[in-house]
């Protein structure tokens, strides 16, 4: 596939760059977790691609699984509150859990689950990301393992996107005109 810009799209990082990228993570995991077993834990939708291809790249004993968060807005007297659930429940007692996320903006449901995996006694916790949106952070997060630093710009493409279109596109690009 061609990963020049088209008339629709711009790409941001290239096939070439996220295979490059994403091997040298697979690399840094696998010595840091070299005689462990690590519990791979990807969030839906955005990371199923780069899950995919990040644990074809870990050399250690690993365990793959996905979670997908859902948030609903209350309201109770007057306070507007986020709650956050997610499912399916992961079993991570005693775990070195490696949380991964496509992209990780506002952190805000990240952090949820890295707290409640800490209450539910994971040994460890290790934040992945693909790419970070440092500029939308809202709460303060610490990511052991980064793919890229991102703008504030729409990103669609391996495995990100809103719309199901274009999710499997194996480069990332910023459209130059709406989608759908």
């Amino acid at each position: 596939m061609d990963n020049s810009a088209t008339e629709n799209h711009e790409v941001v990082i290239t096939e070439a760059q996220l295979h490059q990228r994403i091997a040298e993570l697979g690399r840094q995991i696998s010595l840091d977790y070299q005689g462990r077993i690590v519990h791979c834990v990807g969030v839906l939708e955005n990371s199923f691609i780069f899950v995919a291809d990040l644990v074809r790249q870990v050399t250690c004993d690993l365990r793959c699984q996905f979670v997908k968060p859902y948030t609903r807005e209350i309201q109770h007297n007057n306070i507007e509150t986020t709650e956050i659930f997610y499912a399916p429940e992961v079993d991570i007692e005693g775990q070195h859990v490696l949380l991964c996320e496509g992209i990780l903006s506002t952190g805000q449901t990240t952090d949820f689950l890295i707290r409640n995996f800490q209450a539910r006694g994971a040994a460890s916790i290790a934040l992945c990301t693909l790419l970070n949106r440092q500029s939308d952070r809202r709460v303060d997060i610490e990511i052991k393992y980064c793919g890229f630093q991102v703008g504030s710009d729409w990103l669609v493409g391996f495995g990100l996107g809103t719309l199901p279109l274009n999710r499997n596109l194996p480069f990332i690009y910023t459209p130059r005109t709406r989608l759908g």
